[in-house]
């Protein structure tokens, strides 16, 4: 059986400088907005899903301990789908787990249309590349592609997952945090302080599929 090695980003935090399944519904506000038209609706699946991860990390836990039952060694053995290779294996989704059932519930956040934009100018740069990362082709931060549609304030952070289609996996995937020792990606989902996001999904030349999603304390639109 073919094998495809899926890998997600490393994190960038900026700091005073700046899958499983359908998406597990409970009645949990996206934003003041009762339906922002500018995300598709894959994009407001990922803020529900962020959403339901930082209001109910236990429940979220469940999805992580299902998850890991399809692992044989490095490989998850999902029925009727392709291997996928993981650098830690179960261990880092087992770690995963521990982390949500001593994770407090936290404040959700609210979709802003100005970071959404930003992140929609990242997937635009990389779409047709097979570039990651968080430097965008002109040069640009996140911190910069944001402020080009808002002011944000306090502290802002982006992460990008590559390979996923499904809002629960693209969650869940920054949660485990495969390969990145800092867990950098977890630690945004589940900073307190972080109340906006915008996301934004398209295609990758590499992975198929990117997911760009950035966080701020505050953020006004322009």
């Amino acid at each position: 059986m073919k094998k495809h090695f899926i890998y997600t980003t490393l994190l960038l935090i900026c700091i005073l400088l700046s899958s499983f399944a359908s998406p597990f519904v409970l009645n949990i506000p996206l934003s003041k907005e009762a339906n922002p038209s500018y995300l598709s609706d894959l994009e407001r699946e990922v803020i529900e899903e962020l959403n339901l991860a930082r209001t109910k990390p236990k429940i979220y836990a469940e999805f992580l301990a299902s998850y890991s039952s399809f692992f044989v060694g490095h490989e998850v053995h999902e029925p009727g789908k392709t291997i996928i290779i993981t650098q830690e294996g179960r261990n880092a989704v087992n770690e995963a787990i521990r982390f949500l059932k001593n994770q407090k519930p936290l404040v959700g956040v609210s979709a802003s249309k100005g970071m959404s934009k930003g992140a929609n100018d990242m997937v635009r740069m990389q779409e047709t590349t097979t570039q990651t990362g968080h430097q965008g082709r002109d040069g640009s931060t996140f911190a910069e592609r944001i402020s080009r549609y808002g002011t944000w304030n306090g502290s802002c952070s982006e992460n990008i997952d590559y390979g996923n289609n499904n809002a629960r996996r693209i969650v869940m995937a920054l949660i485990v945090d495969d390969g990145v020792a800092s867990r950098g990606h977890r630690m945004s989902i589940f900073e307190p302080r972080f109340r906006k996001a915008g996301v934004s999904f398209g295609s990758h030349k590499a992975y198929n599929y990117m997911c760009v999603i950035e966080f701020a304390v505050g953020y006004t639109e322009k």
